[in-house]
């Protein structure tokens, strides 16, 4: 692995440390104030569920919580647990038709919100006004880059109300925010690490590789592809990525263990070499006793050879990922590697400020921001020809691609 830690994890420390050390200008104002509306909020949800519920009680409280609903109420499935009734949310979530529990349910998500990401970044917030976050090379067992005190990879982004903590992630006076992400990186390189023709030739074509796959998996022309279809196909592409089985995947997508296992098969038979590639690469671990990503980054499977059924399986969709989720995880660090000393260069006032999984972030003086964003979409776009010779470059013939937006502020 020698490789890797000269051309890429030790170039990387100096990226880090940079970027540490340049920290994230937050609107502490800003942030308060919304802090001051969700406690406003979760005052008003408290006042409707002890109303609803006939009495006070400590709604944090599962024990408390869980007589009220399936005692005092009567409510439907309750499951009792060793310590009392069960409240996590997918018993809430098959009672939110009750109004009291559609409340308790939204009641958690503003209190989360509050406490650990309005609080929680506020504390954090340096006397320059910026946030700093520590960032780990070294913690991942697939070789991403993890972030805390505090995590600003997890700012939450799936629901519109926590998509709102973006808003406070700010360029600072006269500057904007530039921001690539690689647009569906992993899937990009299944295609290519597992020289599968059909996926390959769904990428180029410049097809929705969703739309594509939903129609191979359904066996139907594309144009016949319904958003419930494709939305399913989505959830196979990453399921498949993820080592995912038949009965996750029932989860996920709401139909029969039967059902998802026919989407698997449909899907391993249209694209052969997905299916072989990932056999070969568990057979390899069991072998080898690690896996490694194309750069060569190692991560020991001893799950393989464990006699428990759960810990082996486990094993196996640590194999089936690490390759993709690994090799994508250098790529990244390389790009940043690549991005920090272009703009060095060319724009030496932009600042590579944040890395979000698949996502950089750049601040930069309003009057470069265009220069700045060719160099972030270029050297990202180009990390397999920068870095591979003309020989293995051949490997990878669907491109990676990065879409950079600007704006005053990271949402």
């Amino acid at each position: 692995m020698e490789k890797l830690y000269f051309d890429v994890e030790l170039p990387l420390c100096r990226v880090l440390a940079d970027m540490e050390r340049s920290g994230f200008l937050v609107d502490g104002g800003a942030l308060a104030r919304f802090g001051a509306d969700l406690s406003d909020t979760i005052r008003q949800l408290e006042e409707r569920i002890y109303a609803a519920a006939g009495q006070q009680f400590n709604i944090n409280s599962p024990k408390q919580l869980g007589k009220v609903l399936f005692e005092d109420l009567g409510l439907p499935h309750g499951k009792k647990t060793k310590t009392g009734w069960s409240t996590n949310a997918d018993v809430l979530e098959k009672l939110k038709d009750q109004p009291l529990v559609a409340d308790v349910l939204t009641y958690r998500q503003y209190a989360k919100l509050k406490s650990t990401y309005v609080d929680g970044l506020l504390k954090t917030v340096g006397a320059d006004g910026r946030i700093h976050t520590v960032y780990k090379q070294t913690e991942t067992r697939t070789g991403r880059i993890s972030s805390t005190e505090p995590n600003l990879q997890n700012i939450p982004v799936r629901t519109e109300l926590g998509r709102n903590m973006r808003k406070f992630f700010v360029a600072r006076e006269g500057c904007v925010l530039l921001d690539a992400d690689y647009s569906q990186i992993e899937l990009r390189l299944l295609a290519n690490l597992s020289g599968d023709r059909q996926m390959q030739e769904a990428f180029l074509s410049g097809a929705d590789i969703h739309a594509a796959t939903a129609a191979q998996v359904f066996g139907m022309p594309r144009e016949m592809v319904t958003p419930e279809m494709r939305s399913a196909a989505k959830a196979v592409n990453f399921g498949i990525l993820y080592g995912m089985g038949a009965f996750s995947l029932s989860q996920d997508i709401h139909v029969s263990v039967r059902q998802a296992n026919q989407y698997i098969q449909n899907y391993m038979a249209q694209f052969p070499s997905v299916g072989a590639f990932m056999e070969k690469t568990v057979d390899t671990a069991r072998i080898n006793g690690y896996v490694t990503t194309y750069f060569q980054r190692r991560r020991p499977v001893p799950e393989l050879l464990a006699s428990n059924k759960m810990v082996q399986a486990a094993g196996k969709r640590i194999a089936m990922n690490t390759p993709i989720q690994g090799t994508a995880a250098d790529i990244i660090k390389l790009a940043m590697i690549y991005v920090y000393r272009r703009l060095q260069s060319d724009v030496p006032d932009a600042k590579l400020i944040l890395q979000v999984h698949d996502e950089l972030i750049v601040e930069v003086p309003e009057q470069h921001a265009l220069q700045a964003g060719k160099v972030l979409g270029e050297e990202m776009q180009n990390v397999i020809r920068n870095t591979l010779s003309p020989e293995e470059q051949e490997k990878f013939p669907v491109p990676l691609t990065a879409d950079v937006s600007m704006g005053e502020s990271w949402y």
